[in-house]
């Protein structure tokens, strides 16, 4: 079978009126939030809340996982440690991702959704395959979303029980990087980023479409919030494992504050070593990695594509 083009899934979906309204009434008036958001800020929006939304239901989960990447530490000893800090800690660090992922996902979606409509106006008649254009279109997406890296350095650092008593709360650790390092600190972990994100946003819009094609025909609002769910979860599961290993480099990288700026390979063959040169180690956390992200991007990708619906 011929393998669809990287096309939004919103558009192989049924309309709004068909899918969520009984009896011709929608449920909001039609095209009120579209006309106001304009054909394309409805992307950045729905993918906005829809990060949101994972975010805040994901978070602990999250901690631990940081905790088995920088101490590669197994996950009851990660559970422990949160313990220790108590329940007054579990969330701290919330801001920074809060902020970071409902920023990068709406840039995500909404930034995919826009390069891929020039590029493809530019292409029109060139005889550039589709598929080329919007992965070309996924990787810009992608590598945009790296200048919000501070946000991620920032959850690094209050994350890590080693820098609790040094820096408070997100504004508190911005001002202390800003005035005693420099704006450069804020983007230590850039390079992992970078590799991370352009590739991974070009396997997840091109195989979105696919994966749904494969699934069980929905006929039903929760028939289309199972499939949207199932469909994102499989696809950031898969991810979370394959770009793994460099989550771990930018962990370890941005747990640093000062001092030299290493190398992703030197990081890397720093952890490798630390970790007795073994494969195992190095994907310790993985399990735990990839049932996060089969729920974050489940919940990412429903949410994302019901809103799109109702707008």
């Amino acid at each position: 079978m011929a393998v669809r083009t990287m096309g939004s899934e919103s558009a192989r979906t049924p309309q709004p009126q068909a899918a969520l309204a009984t009896g011709g009434s929608g449920l909001l008036p039609e095209g009120m939030l579209t006309a106001r958001l304009g054909p394309q800020g409805k992307h950045y929006v729905c993918g906005s809340l829809a990060a949101f939304t994972n975010i805040l239901v994901t978070f602990p989960i999250q901690k631990v996982l940081f905790r088995q990447q920088l101490h590669g530490v197994i996950a009851t000893e990660a559970v422990q440690q949160l313990q220790r800090d108590g329940l007054r800690n579990l969330y701290r660090g919330l801001l920074p991702p809060l902020l970071q992922k409902s920023t990068t996902v709406a840039i995500m979606f909404g930034l995919y959704e826009d390069f891929s409509r020039v590029l493809l106006d530019l292409a029109g008649g060139s005889g550039v395959p589709e598929i080329v254009t919007r992965s070309f279109a996924a990787a810009l997406a992608g590598t945009t979303e790296a200048i919000l890296t501070p946000f991620e350095r920032v959850q690094t650092l209050l994350q890590d029980h080693r820098h609790h008593g040094r820096f408070n709360n997100t504004g508190h650790t911005f001002r202390t990087l800003m005035s005693e390092y420099g704006i450069r600190e804020c983007y230590r972990g850039l390079v992992p980023i970078l590799l991370r994100n352009g590739p991974s946003n070009v396997l997840f819009f091109g195989f979105r479409g696919p994966i749904k094609e494969q699934l069980p025909e929905a006929s039903s609002r929760a028939g289309h919030l199972i499939s949207d769910f199932v469909c994102g979860g499989l696809l950031g599961a898969g991810l979370g494992i394959m770009f793994y290993p460099l989550n771990v480099v930018k962990s370890r990288a941005q747990s640093q504050v000062g001092g030299e700026f290493q190398s992703c390979s030197k990081v890397f063959l720093t952890v490798w070593r630390e970790r007795g040169g073994s494969l195992l180690m190095l994907f310790r956390g993985a399990q735990l990695n990839y049932y996060r992200s089969l729920i974050s991007w489940g919940i990412i990708n429903a949410t994302y594509e019901f809103l799109l619906k109702l707008l």
